[in-house]
Formats: structure tokens, C-alpha cells, sequence
């Protein structure tokens, strides 16, 4: 992974409490829109449980809770949003509906807490030493992320509109060069410090899947619709940014390929006496 990039100023992710629970104005175009998670990172994480029962934090529509179900393993979801526990539940997840940190663990314990394009709304040291005491030893803490780098002239295209027509928020969508993977590492590093200073588990390990995805126009602006920079806009203010993207990628044809990594972190929680100390 490349190098730790500069700390952005403000607030960390964990703390826009009203964007991490805004995706579930439209659950339905989340689900459809948003990518699914690469089979062989699946595969290595239940591999890797001591047995089949999964935390899935932050679980939203139950993307890759469904993907783990696939593979053998029964998943409880956690997960702030009523709208996307609601979906998440009509396909066949059992959800309770709080925030990681607040969550009520009830005497239980998981042989895996997986999140999957969440663990940024969790506090990293907190989140950490919770599943640390959710955990039986032996169980892993696996998070893990997509990161976008659509070509050149997509992204280019994409913060023009939302600089125009957003211009007080504060996210944005860069194009600079090498920017995905300057996020894969920052999603990376920091959750890897968290589960250190947390405490309990043994080294963190990390992996990244490089992918492609083709995407039409419409597919594009549908999967944008559902970024949290957008996420919290009047109806007819985010119509007008997705008009005026989809406008100015006319000229670009029918479709374009998007690279993505897949990036995941992943730690295995130690045996009590060998930890020496419980997290707290």
C-alpha cells in the first residue's frame, strides 16, 4: 500500500453522525447501484473464522451480509438507519437497528465482526475494543472498502458539476492523480492504528483486490447518487447535479471501465491469557 497521506483537516468521518445516516434515503437504488464485494475476499475471511457466526457492522442494505450467507455462515447486522435495516431485513437479514458503539452486546459472542464500506463511521479505537469483547479468541475483525478511479476525464467531469452546485459542502470529488489509492491507504492506516491502540488482537494484516467494472452513463449516475456527498440533497438539487453530470458524459460514449481495489484490514482477536489485558 502506498504511503500514509496528510490527515485531512476537520472532523473525522466517525463524527458527520447526519452523513453516515443518510444513505437510507433511497435503500433500493443503494442496493442495486453499489458494487459487491470480491468473492476471493469472502472466501479468506470466512476461511479464516473459527466458525460461522458473523457481526456484520454498519450492515446497510446487507450487501455483504448476504455474500458471507452465501457462504455458509449466519450473519446478525447492526446497523443506525431504519430505511436500510428495513431492506437489509426483507431480504433475509436479521438486523438490529444502533450505532457499533451504542449496540447492546447482551452476553453474545461472534466468531467473526466483518464491515464492509462502513468501518469509517465507527470510531476506530472504540469500534476495535467493542469487537474485541465480542469476539471468542481466535475470531477475526475484517473491514474492508472499495475504492473508485474512474478515468480521468469521468472524475473530471464529476467535480466540475459538484464544485459548481455544491460548493459549500464539505466533501468533494477530487481528481487528482494517484487519489485512490492515497484513500485506500488512508481507510487502511488508520483502522490499522485503531485496532493497535485498541488493544487484543494480534498484528493487523491487510490486502487489496484490484478489479474493473464497466459502466454505462445511467449506471454512473446512479451509483453517484448514492455517495454520501450527495446523499443529503434536496431531491431536486441532487437532480440538477446527475443532469448535469450525465450531460457533460454524453460525448463520452455509451460506457467507460472503472478501476477498483478492494482494500480490507483484518486482525485476529488473541486468546485472553495471551493478550494479558481486556480491552476496555
Amino acid at each position: 500500500m502506498p504511503p500514509e497521506p496528510a490527515r485531512p483537516p476537520g472532523l473525522e468521518s466517525h463524527q458527520h453522525r447526519q452523513m453516515a445516516e443518510s444513505f437510507g434515503v433511497d435503500p433500493e437504488r443503494y442496493d442495486r447501484a453499489r458494487p459487491r464485494y470480491p468473492d476471493a475476499l469472502v472466501e479468506l475471511i470466512a476461511a479464516a473464522s473459527p466458525g460461522p457466526e458473523f457481526l456484520d457492522v454498519g450492515c446497510g442494505t446487507g450487501i455483504a451480509a448476504r455474500q458471507f450467507q452465501a457462504a455458509g455462515c449466519r450473519v446478525l447486522g447492526v446497523e443506525p438507519d431504519p430505511r436500510m435495516a428495513g431492506f437489509a431485513r426483507r431480504t433475509g437479514i436479521a438486523v438490529e437497528l444502533a450505532t457499533f458503539e451504542a449496540w447492546d452486546i447482551g452476553g453474545r459472542t461472534f466468531d467473526a465482526v466483518v464491515a464492509g464500506q462502513a468501518w469509517h463511521w465507527v470510531d476506530p479505537v472504540a469500534g476495535a475494543a467493542k469487537a474485541a469483547r465480542v469476539l471468542r479468541p481466535g475470531g477475526p475483525l475484517a473491514v474492508f472498502w472499495h475504492v473508485f478511479d474512474p478515468p480521468r476525464d469521468v472524475a473530471e467531469t464529476v467535480a466540475a458539476a459538484y464544485h459548481r452546485l455544491v460548493p459549500d459542502s464539505p466533501f468533494s470529488f477530487p481528481a487528482r492523480p494517484a487519489q485512490a489509492d492515497r484513500n485506500a491507504a488512508l481507510f487502511t492506516t488508520k483502522t490499522a492504528a485503531g485496532i493497535r491502540e485498541a488493544g487484543g488482537f494480534g498484528d493487523p494484516e491487510q490486502w487489496r483486490y484490484d478489479w474493473e467494472r464497466s459502466y454505462t452513463r445511467d449506471e454512473w449516475l446512479d451509483q453517484l447518487a448514492t455517495s454520501g456527498a450527495l446523499t443529503r440533497l434536496p431531491p431536486d438539487q441532487l437532480a440538477e447535479v446527475l443532469e448535469a453530470v450525465g450531460a457533460a458524459l454524453d460525448p463520452i460514449g455509451d460506457g467507460f471501465t472503472v478501476r477498483l481495489a478492494t482494500v480490507a484490514v483484518m486482525a485476529v482477536r488473541a486468546d485472553i491469557a495471551a493478550a494479558g489485558t481486556w480491552p476496555t
